[in-house]
């Protein structure tokens, strides 16, 4: 474990980064009810929100530098058809936000916020060393390297479940409840999960994504060692920095959590188990049937049953968490075609897009640090916007609305610039480019302002779990995502719901078509939610 010292440096950039960010926040809203925390407490934001930003940030570059690559690993190096590693994808991504349900759960009973998150990241840390040395064998022993290759994502996916939504549901108690600023936080804090996210797929990209497969091993390694650091942030920080307003420090383990459940052993025990679980569920949806979709809907009914039938939550809590599944549902309109990402539009990237800037050949992988970085030069901006417009700042589903529009703006954009466009010709960047940045604007309408609302309107007792149901959406669209992907008319027709694609136009226009259906019956919808929501 490295000392202290030897981070130093890095925390004192860290620390003259995160002072530029909070700068723009520091002017406490008149609208704040002065009661409810000191005047010192306003302003700025406390110092354990710089703690989970670093954590995060080192969390996401390693989650999104794989995920850059993965695609082009699978149909590069394994030699999978795009449907099939499509679909993989979808599956792996699917599970990445499914296992929240379970780590939420076992952190807010058992284990607490903090040794989840540590726990979370050395798996996951475990699981990109297992992929680089899939990435090193796929020549020399091809049926090592499967193997390999299934028990990796295995335990990223594991590992994830702990790790992500312990992480976002911490930030939400840095702050008193009804603080304004909890908004204007959970935007800061997904930079940092963009920082990450533009640096990841950079890093990788560059190690990785040289046009020789043998290289993509490279990607995994340093991805590997981004979780580490992550790790050690955390574990160095979080207790003296990550606490309550009255300063004590959060994530600790529950009061009634049983002695034997934290034991190290029992600790190591649980999370082999989850991972050879991870990695059969994965396996048997790519392999043998596809069951996940199925899986997912009887886990929302499993935790809708949970919530809605304990009877210590009275009628208005209730509604309030009615609120947030109805939400959920539309993010996953949202995400599915979001996250074509590293699918389909990573296709578009590799084969139909013109990288060349003089000599040198931009990595399709690239592309996907294009969301993240417009993310960081837009969040400020976005943060500022709400706590500028006061009391006419939109309700958080109104925002979501407008998310869902600004991404079917998106698909719009490049639609009409494959539009007539012959097989075989490539496009300029110019088109993915605008297409990430006005997704980049509808995410931050929709991602962090989501979170924040889980975080306003969850019951404590079920901070976690709540914060897990954001994530199954999440779960359900990745997979949607990889179906869809599975759809991209690569030299062939296919069709969706009785819609034909036989070219790239059609194609991004059926993600018009859905983003944009959902965004207008979701507007419709504000004003009832917002009476749910203030019973």
């Amino acid at each position: 474990m490295p000392s202290k010292a030897a981070l130093d440096p890095a925390v004192s950039i860290l620390s003259l980064f995160w002072l530029l960010i909070t700068n723009s926040f520091n002017q406490p809203s008149r609208n704040f009810i002065m009661s409810q925390t000191p005047i010192a407490a306003q302003k700025g934001h406390p110092k354990g929100l710089s703690v989970l930003f670093a954590t995060e940030m080192w969390e996401r570059f390693n989650f999104y530098g794989m995920r850059a690559i993965l695609v082009l690993f699978m149909t590069k190096a394994l030699l999978f058809d795009k449907v099939f590693a499509s679909q993989l994808y979808g599956s792996y991504t699917s599970l990445i936000y499914l296992t929240p349900l379970l780590g939420g759960y076992i952190a807010d009973r058992y284990w607490g916020n903090q040794k989840s998150i540590i726990a979370g990241g050395l798996v996951m840390a475990m699981g990109e060393f297992v992929l680089f040395f899939c990435g090193s064998l796929y020549q020399s022993n091809p049926q090592l390297s499967m193997l390999l290759f299934f028990s990796g994502l295995g335990l990223m996916i594991a590992g994830n479940g702990f790790f992500k939504p312990n992480i976002s549901s911490l930030v939400g108690q840095l702050y008193p409840k009804g603080d304004i600023r909890i908004d204007p936080a959970y935007t800061i804090f997904y930079m940092g999960i963009n920082v990450g996210g533009a640096l990841g797929p950079f890093v990788c990209g560059l190690v990785g994504d040289t046009g020789n497969p043998a290289d993509f091993k490279w990607a995994f390694l340093a991805g590997g060692i981004g979780m580490l650091i992550s790790v050690v942030i955390q574990f160095l920080f979080n207790n003296k920095y990550v606490t309550d307003p009255n300063g004590d420090p959060l994530g600790k383990v529950p009061v009634t959590a049983p002695k034997f459940a934290i034991q190290p052993l029992v600790m190591i025990i649980s999370l082999v188990l989850l991972s050879f679980t991870t990695i059969g569920l994965l396996y048997i949806d790519a392999k043998v049937v596809n069951y996940l979709f199925y899986f997912l809907i009887a886990c929302i009914l499993f935790i809708a049953f949970i919530i809605f039938s304990d009877k210590t939550l009275i009628s208005a809590e209730k509604s309030k968490v009615g609120v947030i599944f109805v939400v959920s549902f539309f993010v996953i309109f949202f995400w599915s075609a979001f996250e074509q990402a590293g699918a389909s539009l990573t296709f578009f990237a590799s084969e139909q897009t013109q990288r060349q800037v003089g000599s040198f050949t931009v990595p399709a992988s690239f592309f996907q640090s294009l969301n993240s970085t417009f993310v960081v030069l837009f969040a400020p901006l976005f943060a500022w916007l709400w706590i500028k417009l006061g009391k006419h700042e939109p309700s958080s589903p109104t925002k979501m609305a407008a998310g869902l529009f600004l991404l079917a703006l998106g698909y719009l954009w490049i639609a009409f610039g494959v539009k007539d466009v012959q097989a075989g010709i490539k496009v300029s960047m110019i088109w993915l480019t605008g297409m990430y940045a006005m997704h980049t604007c509808g995410e931050l309408c929709l991602s962090p302002i989501g979170l924040s609302l889980v975080n306003k309107l969850a019951p404590v007792k079920f901070a976690s779990l709540l914060m897990a149901v954001w994530f199954t959406a999440n779960a359900f669209a990745n997979k949607f995502a990889g179906l869809l992907s599975s759809l991209y008319p690569d030299g062939k027709t296919t069709s969706f719901l009785g819609y034909q694609m036989s070219n790239l136009y059609e194609f991004f226009m059926l993600f018009v078509f859905m983003a944009g259906s959902a965004s207008l019956i979701l507007f419709l919808l504000t004003r009832k939610l917002q009476r749910m929501m203030n019973q």
